[in-house]
């Protein structure tokens, strides 16, 4: 149930999702974007995809002249729900007079509901939620309220992504983690098979993977540690190569990646992983100009400076030499600029998809990423020129994997 109210404010119900900068969401403008199951008219439900292009929700701050804290704190449970507007705005908009909103009027109208109701084994919606917010979802979804059978929204800002920075360098935009290598990735491949006389003698099948959930775990129908990634390759692993194609060609597969095609052996799939490659993209950081001492002093991956290969002994990266050196002929002949990332050994160190698959699978893995500053926040800052660097490197990946990776030898 969303619907709140309290001290005369409208406001929403909430859940926090993932390990967000959550102090940031303060003194946003925020609105709601998500799935609706709409009836269909025959019987059926479908699936709309909406998002309300105005602000509608903010979580106000509470002013300091009330709490001198030194430090910003709040209860997520309490303290973290946005309001919606005014009741007595919302009364007003309904025509109803705050007599009629009285708990007693709204028992009387209840029971007269329930008798001319069936039997419903939830609440109905419009007790769930606010009716003013259900009309906007409905109407988002080409629908009416009663229509709606039920939705998934989440919050968001409505303040649009924008370039920054004297000389327009940057990039100031939400969810750069990991929209930003999702789109490089699409990009990249799509950049990929524009030569289509490469693609045609190509024996490897190219393949992006963009999974939900890595910041919860992964561990959900659609996420990296479910079935889907290789259920899919075994399907692709007994599709016949394209005739002329190089028989020889080794392959790769995962975030973004190449998997070669065998010819219905029994052992196709595993012959896939062995000679596969899988790259995990997700963003890297940047060093911080105001925060250096959280750095390794060899390893502070500047921002511009192209996509960034991350490091970790303890395997929360799933990088290796192998891996590097076949990156670096890719990029080598792309043209594109890479750094190194290791994080100090008393800072503690994220995590990727990259572990998760490599384990799965079996397959060399490599993880990278484009530095960023500010990730998990509401409000994220990413380079221009990475976007083109890491277009071009996963451009270059799908086109000279073929070549380059049977010359990476490891006994």
């Amino acid at each position: 149930m969303s619907k709140k109210q309290n001290d005369g404010f409208l406001q929403l119900g909430v859940e926090t999702y993932g390990g967000g900068l959550w102090h940031t969401w303060f003194d946003r403008d925020l609105s709601l974007a998500g799935r609706v199951m709409v009836k269909d008219g025959k019987g059926g439900f479908v699936q709309k995809l909406i998002k309300i292009n105005r602000p509608l929700l903010r979580i106000p701050t509470l002013a300091i002249h009330l709490d001198r804290q030194e430090t910003f704190t709040f209860n997520k449970e309490t303290q973290l729900f946005p309001i919606a507007g005014l009741v007595a705005a919302e009364l007003d908009r309904q025509g109803i007079s705050p007599a009629d909103d009285s708990p007693e009027a709204k028992e009387a109208d209840k029971k007269d509901v329930d008798k001319e109701t069936s039997f419903a084994p939830l609440k109905a919606i419009t007790e769930r939620h606010h009716p003013h917010i259900l009309e906007l979802i409905a109407s988002e979804a080409g629908a009416t309220p009663a229509e709606v059978a039920d939705f998934e929204v989440v919050l968001y800002d409505v303040q649009p992504a924008v370039l920054g920075g004297l000389n327009n360098e940057l990039i100031f935009s939400a969810r750069l983690d990991n929209l930003m290598m999702t789109y490089c990735a699409v990009a990249g491949i799509i950049a990929s098979i524009k030569d289509t006389t490469s693609l045609k003698d190509d024996a490897n099948i190219r393949l992006i993977a963009c999974f939900d959930h890595e910041e919860i775990g992964s561990r959900t129908a659609q996420g990296a540690d479910s079935n889907f990634l290789p259920s899919v390759l075994k399907r692709l692993a007994v599709v016949p190569a394209a005739k002329g194609a190089r028989a020889d060609s080794s392959s790769s597969a995962s975030s973004f990646a190449e998997v070669q095609a065998e010819s219905g052996e029994d052992a196709a799939f595993e012959r896939t992983l062995a000679q596969s490659f899988l790259v995990s993209a997700d963003m890297a950081h940047s060093v911080h100009p105001n925060y250096p001492a959280k750095y390794e002093s060899s390893h502070r991956p500047a921002m511009n400076g192209g996509p960034v290969i991350k490091i970790n002994a303890n395997a929360r990266y799933a990088t290796n030499s192998p891996g590097i050196t076949l990156l670096e002929e890719v990029a080598r002949r792309s043209g594109v600029p890479l750094q190194l990332f290791v994080v100090r050994n008393d800072s503690s160190c994220g995590s990727t998809i990259g572990p998760m698959l490599s384990a799965a699978l079996s397959t060399r893995t490599l993880d990278l990423g484009n530095p960023q500053l500010s990730m998990h926040s509401i409000r994220e800052t990413g380079g221009r020129d990475d976007v083109l660097h890491a277009i071009r490197l996963f451009d270059g990946f799908f086109e000279h994997f073929g070549e380059v990776g049977p010359s990476i030898l490891v006994d």
